[in-house]
């Protein structure tokens, strides 16, 4: 897609063109694009069914809103989780911040989340397409609210801009693109605009950047605060803060919706012991924030075997940090005695959980061959070095 075509889609005839894009039952469909072309040029109907089919598979990460917005498919797989853009713009609101320059904007996910928390946004993006859709999308959001924080895009490169753009009093956010020739990447070399000039905007200045959850630990700097986020469980980003609550050099594991906090501490090993009544699965926030001696010690729980982060105690713990298991049996690992064990059980449904061993749970399920009409839930690990099943069944302790 053009800019021409772009600004065509977000304008008056296009809007209505969507409208009979969603209307359509199978947007990837002959019929839709049939319907379509009798009324738009091929081109534009393309563009039409394209947003509407990405429009509807954005909704399960953005919400009913993604009904609304324009989009890319790179735009839609960078994009911030929603939960996570508001709880990002209330630490920079809280912060002080009144005004926000927002690097590298995407689709504008992130500037509408500072929007709605009351922050001005000048929004950069470099690729003309994607800069017309944010446009679009941050405009939606202010039509109706006269007194709302102002909001604008620039196409441009951030790099270029941003020494025009930035003043002492503004917040930076940065969100660098991942992307290598071969697709998604988690190399700094690959980042977009470089490690080094997140490393400088940053340097004393209100603000946060957004990186992959994957980036290497080792790598962190020490004059910057340090966050892994999950939603629900699933561990989304690395974000890195200066001039917040977020101390340089402080390493916290963040999970939402509720926004509870684990700080991680020291990074160091878990005492080791031996299975007790329960098991528990830390958060993977707090797995890669290097928080599960911290969350051990608060629970009162020691590890398995040295590096899996697999907690166990006698006595079950009320966290929002982990998951626990009630743990029912425990016996050697082996491929041959779980198919027996499910037999005698009348097993047909099997959650499979592997840590520390090279077994993948899709293909041990399918060897397995399970055919009864019972559930069960099983975790393959190591103990002091040794294969174990454990029979388990998960407990609520949030």
């Amino acid at each position: 897609m053009d800019e021409v075509l772009a600004r065509w889609l977000t304008g008056p005839e296009g809007v209505a063109a969507l409208a009979v894009g969603a209307a359509q039952a199978d947007p990837s469909s002959l019929a839709a694009a049939t319907a379509l072309r009798r009324q738009w040029n091929p081109e534009q109907a393309a563009a039409v069914l394209t947003q509407e089919q990405l429009r509807r598979r954005a909704v399960a990460k953005l919400g009913e809103r993604a009904r609304t917005l324009f989009l890319t498919q790179a735009g839609l797989e960078q994009a911030t989780r929603p939960a996570v853009a508001a709880w990002r713009a209330r630490v920079l609101a809280g912060s002080g911040a009144r005004r926000v320059v927002d690097l590298g904007c995407g689709l504008g996910v992130d500037a509408l989340a500072f929007l709605r928390a009351g922050l001005s946004v000048v929004a950069v993006e470099r690729d003309p397409v994607t800069a017309v859709f944010a446009a679009a999308n941050l405009s939606g959001a202010r039509e109706g609210l006269d007194d709302a924080p102002t909001a604008e895009v620039r196409c441009a490169d951030v790099v270029e801009a941003a020494a025009d753009l930035l003043d002492p009093t503004d917040a930076v956010f940065l969100d660098p693109a991942r992307r290598s020739d071969r697709g998604r990447s988690w190399r700094l070399a690959d980042l977009s605009p470089s490690w080094e000039f997140t490393r400088e905007v940053l340097r004393g200045r209100l603000g946060c950047a957004k990186l992959g959850p994957g980036f290497p630990i080792n790598q962190l700097p020490d004059d910057l605060g340090a966050t892994w986020v999950s939603e629900r469980g699933d561990l989304v980003e690395l974000s890195l803060w200066s001039r917040t609550p977020y101390e340089p050099g402080s390493r916290r594991a963040v999970l939402l919706p509720a926004g509870d906090e684990l700080d991680a501490g020291v990074r160091r090993e878990v005492p080791l012991g031996e299975v007790g009544r329960y098991l528990y699965e830390p958060d993977p926030a707090v797995i890669r924030s290097g928080g599960t001696a911290a969350l051990a010690e608060s629970l009162g729980a020691r590890a398995l075997s040295p590096g899996i982060a697999y907690l166990s105690s006698d006595t079950l713990a009320r966290t929002p940090f982990v998951t626990a298991f009630e743990v029912l049996e425990v016996m050697p690992w082996d491929e041959r005695r779980l198919r027996a064990w499910a037999r005698e059980h009348d097993i047909g449904t099997l959650e499979i959980k592997v840590r520390g061993l090279d077994v993948d749970p899709a293909e041990l399920r399918k060897r397995l061959k399970l055919r009864g009409r019972g559930s069960a839930t099983v975790l393959l690990t190591l103990h002091r070095g040794d294969a174990r099943l454990h029979v388990v069944r998960r407990r609520t302790v949030a």
